[in-house]
């Protein structure tokens, strides 16, 4: 491994192919079922398994969740894109070619913006985005020699999104994907899910001195992971020094990575775009994208991350970090906002999502949809606490467990029944508050010299006389007025 030193000469560049997986009901060129999880070779047809004389068909919605990508990441649109054919053989992609785009892409240009550790941010910037049919799924069983084929996936609707080789780092890298993931699932393109391989990338790595023209790029295939995103890069990045110090050549390359290790191997010398044999797709028309498309496409848009953020920020007066957590997920963000919806204070709510509900997702191991509060009902918890009936303590650590528990519990009802609400009668506190006070002479002598540290242990020990239900506002206001009165 190079050290420290030498790799301070050398430049990391990363560029990331992101294959998202579509959500369509059906297929890209025929009306197969696009379904995960079914038994191999189910979803086939003749069209999928390229018989002589099968023709595509064009699935328009793929188009459409294609476009909203497009217009998520400030991408100009192509309003002429055609297909093309891929030429190559592998045993998954039955017709010898896949249906993709070349010259046309359906999208060009666009940004993610990431957030790194630092809290700096930075716009990454993609080449283009184009559509594309999956191929099939080549299953090794580790005890046959023999390679089985599932066809299920082959023409499954695909975006390909193609960064510049913008990125410097793996962290980068891994934040990109991260973003990407986020979005795609907020758009309703793509469920995201990398352990299905629904959202999986092709990373390029190369090294150079810096000042120096880019290298040979190596590509490390199907990383379905993103600390594994991260490790791979990170390795190829201390064997490429290597390599390049001990005057090796480094050639264009497909690699794979191997998590057991922690390294890359070898699997095949890397295509040219010669070796493709890119035609224009003789059996598809090609695609025109009016005016009133986009327009159509814009009014199905979500509000998107990055303004959510702002707006939580800016407007609710959220912090950062928990408008960052909120807006991981658009199921978050709509629980979130039904919230606010009842009439509760926007900051507050933040604080319980971020504060016991997120405890309970974690402990759960369970996201928001799987929560057995309604909106409605944390609300109505919430206010409780704004109107000094529940003290927030109480309410977090007894009548929030209590509600999960029975939640179809009326907040209100179940805070009389577990005796939870505040007194705030103040002769009754006052009664109290006497007792306490009588109690303590010597403490009180302590106060009215200056001790006023002691103001918590009165507070605390009239607390404990009303089991936990006094005002604590109230109470302090009360205890404060009482020892001023005294005379020592």
């Amino acid at each position: 491994m190079p050290s420290d030193e030498i790799k301070s000469q050398y430049e990391l560049v990363i560029g990331l192919e992101v294959h998202a997986q579509l959500l369509t009901e059906s297929k890209i060129f025929a009306s197969d079922a696009n379904q995960f999880g079914s038994l191999p070779n189910r979803n086939i047809s003749v069209i999928t398994l390229g018989h002589p004389g099968t023709l595509p068909k064009l699935n328009q919605k793929a188009v459409d969740l294609a476009i909203r990508f497009g217009l998520a990441t400030n991408s100009t649109i192509s309003r002429r894109t055609v297909f093309d054919r891929k030429n190559y053989f592998y045993p998954d992609l039955p017709k010898g070619y896949q249906i993709s785009q070349d010259k046309a892409p359906i999208c060009w240009g666009g940004e993610i913006w990431i957030k790194l550790k630092d809290g700096s941010e930075k716009a990454i910037e993609m080449h283009h985005t184009h559509l594309e049919e999956d191929a099939g799924k080549s299953i090794h069983d580790e005890h046959s020699s023999d390679t089985q084929l599932d066809y299920n996936r082959a023409g499954t609707p695909l975006i390909e999104i193609v960064s510049d080789p913008s990125m410097r780092s793996a962290e980068e890298a891994a934040a990109y994907v991260t973003e990407i993931r986020k979005l795609v699932r907020y758009l309703d393109i793509c469920d995201g899910n990398m352990e299905e391989g629904s959202l999986r990338c092709d990373v390029n790595v190369s090294v150079r001195k810096y000042g120096e023209p880019l290298g040979t790029k190596v590509e490390i295939k199907n990383m379905n992971s993103v600390r594994f995103l991260q490790k791979a890069i990170e390795y190829e990045y201390d064997r490429q020094v290597e390599m390049v110090e001990a005057g090796e050549t480094i050639i264009q390359e497909t690699r794979m990575f191997d998590p057991e290790t922690g390294r890359t191997y070898g699997m095949r010398v890397k295509e040219t775009m010669n070796d493709y044999r890119y035609f224009p797709e003789p059996d598809l028309v090609p695609i025109l994208i009016t005016d009133e498309k986009l327009d159509e496409v814009r009014r199905q848009m979500p509000t998107l991350p990055r303004q959510l953020v702002k707006t939580y920020t800016q407007d609710f007066g959220i912090q950062e970090a928990d408008a960052l957590s909120i807006t991981e997920s658009k199921e978050l963000v709509a629980y979130f906002e039904a919230v606010v919806a009842e009439k509760v204070s926007p900051k507050v709510a933040a604080n319980w999502l971020m504060g016991p509900v997120r405890s309970w997702m974690n402990e759960s191991k369970q996201d928001i949809d799987g929560f057995t509060l309604t909106p409605a009902t944390l609300a109505a918890l919430i206010r409780l606490v704004e109107e000094n009936k529940v003290s927030n303590s109480a309410a977090a650590q007894k009548l929030f467990p209590a509600l999960l528990e029975k939640p179809e519990a009326e907040p209100l009802a179940l805070a009389e029944e577990l005796q939870l609400i505040q007194q705030g009668n103040s002769e009754v506190l006052q009664a109290l508050i006497d007792e306490v006070l009588k109690s303590l002479p010597d403490k009180v002598k302590e106060y009215k010299k200056g001790k006023k540290g002691l103001l918590g242990l009165f507070v605390g020990e009239v607390m404990k006389k009303s089991k936990g239900q006094a005002d604590p506002k109230v109470t302090n206001q009360l205890v404060i007025q009482s020892l001023d009165a005294i005379t020592v």
